[in-house]
């Protein structure tokens, strides 16, 4: 099976937004929109990602967040609307949501409602007597078992932290240990890195990063994806049989004059409940086209 990762596209549609919207810690993002953001993030390249990814036949996409750039209602449905055109439709595709997502606290259930068809988990999974109850996620795809998890919280102006939360830790640590999901190639899937000096961070890391590798050391996984920092990134978590790989991937809309941050996707190979391998596919502008990435290759025994 291939699992293809992207994360941090800001897909930028503002039609029909009024002031009033953005009177709010929306007015930052809006003047880094104008200033930097809406001048490097583009819409073209996930359209350009999308027919790659139909052409090639991926089984399954995720998206570690950030679709949106301000959370507006207007943004998540032009996201949506991209997301639709991916062939494998909903069930071969998970959005969970990141911190721009939830740029304000309505961000939330907008994410909620427009999205629910690409993190809906399977049938058995319901965790609906506990608060927050949603998250994490347990979608099982053959070899694959992705488990999806939100850190999405409105946060003070100027801040882009994230939190798992005790529930939804104690949720996750009781679904990595299940027995259905056994033989499987547990994938994680967070916005905010869980590891490293990222997630250390006090303005835009993970608050309870220690908490969450904590669960990891006790139960394993084979592999934790994530977003948010807009750079490949690689680090570990102890895990009971041995390190875990953390992968995080850059934004899939970017291209300015950072070449190693051009806009890009990952694609892990999954066979007999392992990661086996992965390669990433960058963004070629002039082409209109996305293709392999010479030298990112790279064969390994995740599992843990």
């Amino acid at each position: 099976m291939r699992l293809a990762h992207c994360s941090d596209l800001h897909l930028l549609s503002h039609d029909g937004a009024g002031l009033m919207k953005l009177a709010n810690k929306r007015w930052i993002g809006a003047a880094n929109l104008l200033t930097n953001r809406s001048r490097h993030y583009h819409v073209a390249a996930f359209e350009q990602m999308i027919a790659d990814l139909n052409e090639l036949g991926i089984e399954h996409v995720l998206c570690t967040g950030d679709v949106t750039n301000l959370a507006l209602e207007q943004e998540f449905n032009f996201a949506r609307g991209l997301f639709d055109r991916l062939a494998l439709g909903p069930h071969g595709v998970t959005v969970i949501p990141g911190n721009h997502d939830a740029y304000v606290a309505e961000g939330v259930g907008l994410f909620g409602t427009i999205f629910e068809p690409y993190h809906r988990s399977d049938d058995g999974w319901d965790f609906s007597e506990e608060p927050d109850a949603h998250w994490p996620i347990v979608r099982i795809r053959g070899e694959l078992a992705l488990v999806g998890i939100t850190t999405s919280r409105a946060t003070p102006w100027f801040t882009a932290y994230g939190r798992v939360g005790e529930a939804q830790l104690a949720r996750l640590k009781q679904i990595l240990v299940d027995p259905r999901l056994a033989g499987k190639a547990r994938v994680v899937a967070i916005h905010h890195p869980p590891a490293g000096k990222a997630a250390a961070n006090r303005i835009r890391g993970l608050k309870d990063y220690q908490e969450f590798a904590q669960v990891i050391g006790e139960v394993g996984a084979e592999l934790i994806v994530h977003g948010h920092e807009h750079r490949d990134m690689t680090e570990h978590i102890a895990g009971p049989n041995g390190p875990v790989l953390v992968r995080g991937v850059p934004s899939g809309t970017y291209e300015h004059d950072k070449p190693h941050r051009t806009a890009r996707y990952r694609v892990f190979e999954i066979e007999r409940g392992a990661v086996t391998s992965e390669h990433v596919r960058v963004w070629q502008r002039s082409d209109s086209r996305f293709a392999a990435e010479p030298g990112t290759t790279q064969q390994s025994n995740y599992g843990t």
